[in-house]
């Protein structure tokens, strides 16, 4: 089966991997893991990392340029609409006008879920100042939904909450998210190791977006490049459609015809 590009914005992507750029040791380790991973976008977060706003301290477009990724600012840290919002500003502002960003507000320090409403709210406005929005969400379909009706342009739901590694807890969420949508499902958040990123492309999702499981990894570099692998895997196996699942067994060789 041929595939469909992956689109967001009006813009085609090759590669399905979408990586953070926080965590890691250094810049060095940063680039390498970022260049070994394949991706064609990277997320920045404004508030914690310097992309020019602070002269004279080192300065992560230097090892991600822009003429190389489609820089993704993203909102982490804001606990509130009005946060999230002047921080989009701010990124377009440093960023020559780019308008493309992943808006996120957290809940609470200790579960960093989704506060919904007030993504709802940031979003609301942002779309109203011409950003194109890809948003973070927890894994409500029906929420999901919603955003794709505000005029998001990517709906990012979470597989398990920022950080833990958990894997998807809900794949059947997952995937009536991904059967009701018109726009990019990304899974965000919550991968720990390839396999699950492959089981989020074999559910069909147009993309995965991490950055602890590569950037925690006793090995990042070698991580992005499972992460790469398993990616391109799921995606395929998704393609292939797999066999049904059976309670019973089934012959590898069948003996329908055959002479005893």
């Amino acid at each position: 089966m041929s595939d469909k590009p992956l689109v967001i914005a009006g813009k085609e992507y090759s590669s399905r991997l979408l990586v953070g750029t926080g965590k890691y040791k250094d810049l060095q380790e940063t680039q390498d893991a970022v260049e070994e991973s394949g991706t064609e976008m990277v997320t920045v977060a404004i508030r914690r990392t310097n992309i020019g706003q602070n002269p004279g301290e080192p300065n992560l477009l230097d090892v991600v340029p822009p003429e190389k990724y489609i820089i993704l600012p993203n909102t982490a840290g804001c606990f509130n609409a009005e946060d999230a919002i002047r921080t989009c500003r701010l990124a377009r502002e440093l960023l020559d006008g780019h308008k493309l960003v992943k808006l996120e507000v957290l809940g609470d320090q200790k579960t960093l879920f989704p506060n919904v409403m007030e993504t709802f709210k940031a979003a609301e406005t942002l779309l109203k100042d011409d950003f194109d929005i890809m948003v973070y969400t927890n894994d409500d379909p029906i929420i999901a939904k919603e955003f794709e009706d505000m005029g998001c342009v990517a709906v990012m739901p979470l597989a398990a909450p920022i950080g833990s590694g958990l894997g998807i807890r809900n794949p059947y969420n997952i995937l009536t998210i991904i059967e009701n949508a018109a726009v990019p499902i990304i899974v965000d958040a919550g991968v720990g190791t390839a396999s699950d990123a492959a089981i989020a492309m074999e559910l069909g999702c147009d993309g995965v977006l991490m950055n602890t499981a590569i950037a925690g990894a006793k090995d990042p570099v070698l991580m992005a490049s499972a992460m790469k692998k398993a990616i391109e895997a799921g995606r395929e196996a998704f393609l292939a459609g797999r066999i049904p699942r059976k309670r019973f067994a089934s012959a590898s060789s069948p003996i329908d015809g055959t002479i005893f």
